[in-house]
């Protein structure tokens, strides 16, 4: 079996994609960091991949996400690698009609690395957690976790482990009380960036998703954590 960390991010695969903080250091204190952390996810994966469903907790992560077709991807207009990963300007500019450059007849942009966007997130997460706590150096362990997801149970059975993780790892007694993990959205009708309607369509509905998650799943001896 491949390394987790090794494994390719292909266009059009679904994957779980976890980390946690370097040598078990927390990644959230406060609501806000969990918030910005989401606001930063929006800003880099959302243009790249579809999610289906995340969880955050003190000192690491899970998602489940599919890695967008390139031709459902837009380019990136405006990207200049010297400036700040989290500028106050939004950088990275997506387009899907890219105009060609005055006078060049070339194209001003390119298409996103998956991998590197993910990169991108952590990288901006860490400078501005580091800022907040006063410390420096790396906040996340080198080179996340991705597991390809081949089958309609291993989907099913990841949604559910995702959303009860919390439970697994003593932060509450009833996932359904956890604020944050993709849960509430996708039970909700309010709007939502999670890909509601594709992941009850898998689990056959609202009733069954909301019956199916009753049950335990344990994926810890597969993911090793």
């Amino acid at each position: 079996m491949p390394n987790s960390r090794d494994i390719p991010l292909e266009h059009g695969g679904y994957y779980h994609i976890f980390n946690r903080g370097i040598n078990g250091t927390p990644l959230f204190y406060l609501p806000d960091n969990y918030l910005h952390f989401l606001r930063l996810y929006d800003k880099y994966i959302t243009p790249i991949a579809d999610t289906f469903a995340w969880c955050l907790m003190g000192n690491h992560f899970h998602l489940l996400v599919r890695i967008k077709e390139e031709n459902e991807i837009g380019f990136l207009q405006d990207f200049n690698p010297s400036r700040s990963i989290d500028s106050g300007r939004l950088k990275w500019q997506f387009t899907h009609n890219l105009p060609e450059s005055e006078g060049s007849g070339s194209v001003n942009g390119k298409k996103p690395v998956p991998y590197r966007m993910f990169s991108h997130l952590f990288s901006s997460y860490t400078k501005y957690f580091n800022l907040k706590n006063n410390r420096t150096g790396s906040l996340f362990e080198k080179n996340f976790h991705r597991l390809k997801i081949t089958s309609e149970e291993y989907f099913q059975n990841l949604v559910v482990y995702i959303h009860q993780n919390p439970v697994h790892h003593g932060f509450t007694s009833d996932f359904r009380d956890y604020p944050w993990t993709s849960y509430g959205s996708i039970i909700s009708t309010k709007p939502t960036k999670i890909h509601r309607e594709t992941v009850l369509e898998w689990f056959g509905g609202k009733e069954n998703f909301i019956d199916v998650h009753r049950k335990i799943v344990d994926l810890d001896i597969i993911l090793d954590l």
